[in-house]
């Protein structure tokens, strides 16, 4: 009985203790589960340093290209405006150039007759022996050559000094040139002369704008000194009848217009036919003719367009009044990100500190 008891109770001790042991068992293992998970929950979070230093190159590489993409854009408004400014004053030169040299514009215009020109001949010592309007191109043969013949011509002689040497007096037998170009009118004029004290045998002739204008004029010396100023001289020889063909051109431009008169000759020897003792004197023959029915008119145009030039300007001004707001609308905003940037990073620092 005793042993019996003694076992039972020896397990009942055991139960005992394998009842505490298990308690003590659980405790131990929980307080080890706990221990390794506060190990776990104890391992090293990741730095603060190492994020910022992980998200700054982020910021830092979008705010560094936003500001070289700024200044990119400022290099190329200003290459912009330096163009507008070549293309301003380009333009203004093209334009100041054009101004001051415009282009001559020739046209024709067509008439049924001419104003009658005054036709001035310098005979010297010549005679003048005959003047004659003819028709057609038509010269009838010559029935007295080296005589004094009858004349149908309005002529005029003035008496003045000439415009480069007041002292040399000279005598201008003005003549009324042709004017029905449709019947080719022209005017025959025969000189003659026995002696001479110049070195060439040759009349100076001259041709100025109207007839009429010199016998309206108070002071007909004073009137061919200006014309002998204003327009050109020529010459024919003796021994020969020489055709001039005349024509009209009229300038115009900047305020003035001016006449020029332009010419076409042809010599044609003359076969003396006279006793050689008439021969002596020497014979010259001219013929004045229009040469077509057309006046060359020549005028001074100005090729430079100023409202073309102001739109151009006015582009121009605009491109550079937008580009100059741009600029300063862009550093602007510069000074702005830069001010943010050092904000947030002041900002990093004191919650670093």
């Amino acid at each position: 009985m005793l042993r019996r008891d003694a076992s039972r109770s020896y397990q009942e001790f055991n139960g005992g203790e394998d009842c505490a042991a298990g308690p003590l068992e659980s405790y131990e293992n929980n307080d080890v589960s706990e221990v390794e998970n506060d190990e776990a929950s104890c391992d090293p979070l990741p730095d603060e340093d190492a994020v910022d230093s992980n998200l700054m190159p982020i910021g830092f590489n979008k705010a560094c290209l936003k500001n070289v993409f700024t200044v990119i854009l400022v290099l190329i408004y200003l290459l912009l405006t330096t163009v507008a400014v070549f293309l301003a004053y380009q333009t203004i030169s093209d334009f100041m150039e054009k101004f001051n040299h415009p282009v001559m514009s020739v046209s024709y215009k067509e008439v049924e007759e001419f104003t009658a020109p005054g036709i001035a001949l310098y005979p010297g010592k010549a005679q003048l022996l005959s003047c004659m309007h003819h028709y057609h191109d038509n010269i009838p043969p010559l029935v007295a050559s080296g005589r004094l013949e009858k004349s149908n011509c309005i002529t005029d002689e003035v008496i003045y000094y000439g415009p480069y040497s007041n002292q040399t007096q000279k005598r201008a037998v003005v003549v009324r040139g042709p004017t029905d170009v449709r019947n080719r009118e022209l005017i025959f004029l025969q000189f003659s002369r026995n002696e001479t004290e110049e070195d060439f045998s040759a009349i100076s002739y001259m041709f100025f704008a109207t007839f009429s204008d010199m016998q309206k004029s108070s002071d007909k010396a004073a009137f061919m000194t200006d014309c002998e100023r204003n327009y050109s001289m020529w010459t024919f020889s003796g021994g020969f009848r020489t055709w001039v063909k005349m024509s009209l051109v009229k300038t115009s431009g900047r305020g003035n217009e001016s006449v020029e008169f332009r010419q076409e000759s042809s010599v044609v020897k003359y076969i003396d036919k006279r006793p050689p003792q008439e021969q002596a004197n020497e014979l010259f023959f001219v013929v004045f003719q229009w040469r077509d029915p057309f006046i060359q008119q020549v005028k001074d145009i100005v090729t430079a367009n100023p409202w073309n030039t102001i739109a151009i300007l006015c582009g121009v001004f605009m491109a550079l009044f937008k580009a100059a707001e741009f600029a300063k609308l862009s550093i602007k905003w510069m000074i702005k990100i830069r001010k943010r940037h050092l904000r947030a990073r002041i900002r990093e620092l004191d919650q670093m500190s």
